[in-house]
């Protein structure tokens, strides 16, 4: 837990990845009001006023550009910056704005759902040094349609040109605790590896920092309307390392040997559903037996040749559904526990 009043992203920024290398994803993630969004967007404004480097703001949505300059400089322009400001202007029919700062081209604004856009006109805007994404995780899980796959296109769009085919341009992507199983989390491969007591977290091509601000805390709860909801879960959230929508009940694992019943696939991964009578559970995990004949597909997009959809296995589901409703599932993780639910759910 920090105990400075402000957030300080020093030493996120000097570490390098697992590799001993210098990362691109530069990940930063404290309850709320700790200074982080403040801290970022202050250091690409200083960088440039400094050196003249233009930054790039990333949202997740084309409705967002028009204010998203707005919306970056307030929280940093009487506190860091009283003498300057900044604006914006529509180009290419609302592909992207253009940021100005004292009437100087600075940087862009940017959205993830206009990607097949930036690829068409990313001659216009490779000229930036850094991309600030802020609020990569959705409070209410509204993330856009292959959202993964666009935020890589973006990026492979913009870091292109000046004579060469890929340039070094970091991502600084900022957040609350939302969810561990937020898509970048699981994608990157971090929601497993990530433990409630980690502060420095190490990848392949990225860092992350994941921390409570004392500070923050304190200011929280001696707010008087804070205090009128202390015990609520999104309380929790605010002021502690708790992660909003994560739920760990039944996160458990068999003493026993258990049988085995039918692989699952979700999201191009394979988990196992197996029964452990001794126990009374049914248990899944990430082990699967990729020669049982039984196989299921969770989603239309998972679905191949070696799939059946879950339409065709009712009576599999029900059963399993009952066994849900008595309490009698465990799971090795988080997304075992979402692969399952998404299962249960289907009507």
């Amino acid at each position: 837990m920090t105990t400075s009043k402000f957030y300080d992203g020093t030493k996120l920024l000097s570490m390098l990845d697992i590799n001993g290398e210098r990362p691109e994803i530069y990940i930063c993630t404290t309850n709320r009001s700790a200074g982080k969004t403040t801290y970022y967007n202050r250091w690409a404004v200083k960088k440039f006023l400094d050196k003249g480097e233009k930054f790039y703001i990333l949202n997740r949505f084309e409705y967002e550009l028009k204010d998203a300059a707005e919306r970056f400089f307030n929280s940093i322009h009487m506190m860091f910056f009283p003498d300057h400001f900044m604006d914006s202007e529509r180009r290419q029919n609302g592909a992207y704005y253009e940021l100005y700062l004292d009437n100087n081209p600075c940087g862009y604004s940017i959205a993830l759902n206009k990607a097949d856009a930036i690829k068409k006109c990313s001659h216009l805007l490779c000229d930036g040094k850094r991309i600030i994404f802020d609020e990569f995780q959705s409070e209410t899980n509204h993330y856009c349609p292959k959202e993964i796959d666009k935020f890589q296109s973006i990026h492979q769009s913009l870091a292109r040109g000046f004579g060469k085919q890929s340039r070094y341009l970091p991502v600084y992507m900022i957040a609350n605790f939302v969810t561990l199983l937020n898509p970048y989390y699981v994608n990157m491969g971090i929601t497993d590896r990530l433990q409630t007591e980690t502060r420095y977290l190490k990848g392949d091509g990225y860092v992350l920092e994941q921390d409570v601000n004392k500070s923050a805390v304190q200011a929280q709860k001696e707010s008087a309307f804070n205090r009128a909801f202390g015990k609520s879960n999104y309380q929790l959230y605010s002021n502690e390392k708790i992660y909003l929508n994560d739920n760990y009940a039944f996160i458990d694992k068999p003493k026993s040997i258990g049988k085995y019943i039918v692989t699952l696939k979700f999201h191009d991964k394979h988990y196992a559903i197996r029964e452990y009578r001794d126990e009374g559970i049914i248990y899944c995990d990430d082990k699967p037996d990729m020669t049982f004949p039984t196989k299921i597909a969770i989603t239309t997009e998972s679905h191949d040749i070696n799939y059946v959809m879950l339409t065709q296995n009712d009576i599999l589901i029900s059963t399993l559904r009952f066994y849900f409703q008595k309490g009698c599932f465990r799971f090795k993780n988080l997304l075992c526990k979402q692969c399952v639910l998404t299962m249960l759910c289907y009507i």
